[in-house]
């Protein structure tokens, strides 16, 4: 079992929603799994430090227990785009530092399910996008598509950009997070398009749903991971 990494077609596509639930299902598995959101915009400042709810959830549901500053270790309280975030506090964003956090993680980890911030090329600093992250740690992706209207131009611009990058696609899925009556056609044109399959359809969730109960993981390993 390999490592995954976890973009989106855009700000509140579901991210923080699959990656809890990937977790959960890994689990099930009898696997150790860990959670790692490398970069956190709109973070509250507590009694102990800058803290991101997204992050929370993953170290919340993970069974590996971390300290939250290695699984998140770039935080930043203005809910901007984290370059621009990170300039406002004089922080330069490393790769290097999120490689070795990761690394450290992943030696404690079956599995580390690692949340991208934004989407595929939201930039990080000068040089680098989150894209970047992602292939410093070499991980395969899976991606969020928010099933809403201009959703399929999203998609398929970032399932082309992932490939540009060299990185292998594994699945996706589909997060209605909003009402559409064309939603049924939107996703099977995805399904047509999209030349990785798709783990599931996840409504949007009431109180008394769970998103792991929409998504079928199967053995990535059989995805070429």
């Amino acid at each position: 079992m390999t490592s995954l990494f976890v973009t989106g077609t855009d700000t509140d596509a579901g991210k923080t929603v699959v990656s809890v639930a990937l977790i959960d299902l890994l689990k099930q598995q009898g696997l150790r799994v860990a959670g790692m959101k490398p970069i956190a915009s709109g973070c509250e400042l507590t009694e102990v430090g800058l803290r991101n709810d997204d992050a929370m959830q993953l170290a919340q549901h993970a069974n590996v227990h971390l300290p939250y500053d290695m699984i998140n270790p770039y935080a930043f309280q203005p809910a901007i785009a984290p370059h621009i975030a990170a300039e406002q506090v004089n922080v330069a964003i490393d790769l290097d530092v999120i490689k070795h956090n990761f690394e450290q993680i992943q030696q404690q980890a079956d599995v580390v399910v690692v949340e991208g911030a934004g989407g595929w090329l939201v930039p990080i600093n000068q040089q680098h996008t989150i894209a970047d992250i992602a292939s410093i740690l070499n991980l395969p992706v899976i991606l969020v598509v928010a099933i809403r209207l201009g959703c399929i131009n999203h998609a398929l611009l970032s399932v082309n950009a992932i490939a540009q990058s060299g990185l292998r696609l594994v699945g996706w899925v589909a997060n209605s997070v909003t009402s559409n009556n064309e939603q049924d056609e939107i996703i099977a044109t995805l399904k047509q398009r999209i030349n990785a399959p798709c783990l599931g359809i996840v409504p949007t969730l009431t109180a008394q749903q769970d998103a792991k109960d929409y998504i079928e993981l199967g053995d990535l390993s059989s995805k070429n991971c």
